[in-house]
């Protein structure tokens, strides 16, 4: 399927079946640094077949025996991957250049640089200053053992440099200034070092991991609840009676995107955990909250305000500020996209208003996905209410959800 656009529609508009997703890719990446970290100490059940963790799993082989001279890591659009190595590679004994996409290149990436050269990185801008690609020189040789970091830019700046920290002589402290983003992110980190014998301190606004050695063990990844979002989408849009189980998912996971249980039903999804794995069910929608915060699951963002617009919802968000540096400015992209059957998403400061009353069902739209993967995703469900829609450049969900397209058709969906 290398289409540049698709056609897709679904002329039954009835969902039933099993989903088998594939791996977390969150906890994929963050195990594949922790078993690298680990000198052969940990082993990962359920890798994710993500695309990002594919190029995360290549290059860190490629890392683990570098050759002389500067060895050229290009990690494409994995913006996970670049902010995980762009602390890693310091620990390696290696010269590095660690570069992306043109989009990639875009991302800012200084506040994780400027704290990984307070604690003695030897690492450089190679062309505009805050962003990849960068210089780095290996074998770091820690100075401080403590530094200060944002807490509402990014949490993948703070995932990054917990993972280094047990690996670190004098350990790590961080500091965390102000309100901390997606803090379920910064939890699974920590829970993920802890099942592998790593042991943290966490008092106010500082997290203390002291210099450790991994314990022998297996890292399983449970199948990644920002896939399951999607089908959440899929059953509240589709006709009455829809059904959905997908095995593997727990109840008490590490993913902050477990919240699409709680937030679904309000638009008339219901969730219950079998021994089977996680039945989702079409309900009437009894709900009259207004006001959904995405500060901690902000890759549930894109789906919910398409499924609420789809459904004539007027409702509110608020928690979307790290949308704009995703792989696309991800408000922008939802803005122009929801606009094309008569959505409006309008900023208001730091909140975000829904206004359906002028959306109509249009006979041809194609949605446009910016290289982002979760463009893709959030808007094929709308194929359950339009009569037929497009989605330009499919291929972007490889990044983080491969099997998607294939898993449609499997529930009837009609791909052209």
């Amino acid at each position: 399927m290398n289409q540049q656009v698709i056609k897709l529609t679904h002329p039954s508009k009835k969902i039933k079946g099993t989903v088998q997703l594939t791996g977390s890719k969150s906890e994929s990446n963050r195990a594949l640094i922790i078993r690298s970290l680990s000198k052969g100490q940990v082993d990962i059940a359920n890798l994710s077949e993500a695309a990002d963790t594919v190029t995360l799993n290549r290059v860190l082989q490629i890392a683990s025996a570098p050759q002389p001279g500067y060895n050229t890591i290009d990690i494409g659009p994995a913006g996970t991957a670049m902010r995980f190595l762009t602390a890693y590679l310091n620990l390696v004994q290696g010269n590095f250049i660690l570069t992306g996409t043109e989009r990639m290149q875009q991302r800012p990436i200084g506040i994780l640089v400027d704290a990984m050269k307070e604690i003695g990185a030897d690492i450089h801008y190679e062309k505009k200053s805050g962003y990849p690609p960068l210089k780095i020189d290996g074998g770091l040789f820690q100075g401080k053992d403590r530094v200060r970091i944002k807490g509402n830019i990014s949490s993948q700046y703070i995932s990054a440099l917990l993972l280094i920290a047990p690996a670190l002589k004098k350990g790590l402290t961080l500091e965390i200034e102000g309100e901390l983003t997606s803090r379920p992110y910064v939890s699974m980190t920590l829970d993920m070092l802890k099942s592998v014998g790593i042991k943290h301190e966490w008092t106010a606004n500082e997290i203390h991991i002291a210099p450790q050695t991994f314990s022998k063990s297996t890292i399983y990844v449970e199948p990644d609840w920002s896939a399951a979002s999607y089908w959440y989408a899929i059953v509240a849009l589709a006709e009455d009676g829809a059904s959905i189980i997908l095995p593997g998912l727990k109840k008490d996971s590490l993913q902050g995107d477990i919240a699409i249980v709680d937030i679904m039903t309000h638009f008339g999804v219901q969730s219950s955990f079998e021994a089977d794995g996680l039945h989702l069910h079409k309900t009437v929608i009894d709900s009259e909250k207004t006001l959904f915060d995405f500060k901690e699951c902000p890759d549930l963002a894109q789906t919910v305000v398409v499924v609420a617009a789809a459904l004539g919802r007027e409702v509110s968000f608020t928690g979307l500020e790290t949308l704009k540096i995703k792989e696309t400015d991800r408000i922008a992209a939802l803005q122009t996209e929801i606009a094309k059957f008569g959505a409006e998403l309008i900023a208001d400061n730091e909140t975000y208003h829904l206004k359906t009353a002028g959306v109509f069902r249009p006979e041809d739209v194609t949605f446009n996905t910016y290289e982002d993967h979760r463009m893709a995703m959030a808007f094929a469900p709308l194929a359950l209410v339009f009569d037929q829609i497009k989605i330009a450049e499919p291929m972007v969900v490889e990044k983080s959800y491969p099997d998607f397209w294939k898993h449609l058709q499997a529930q009837s969906f009609s791909i052209d």
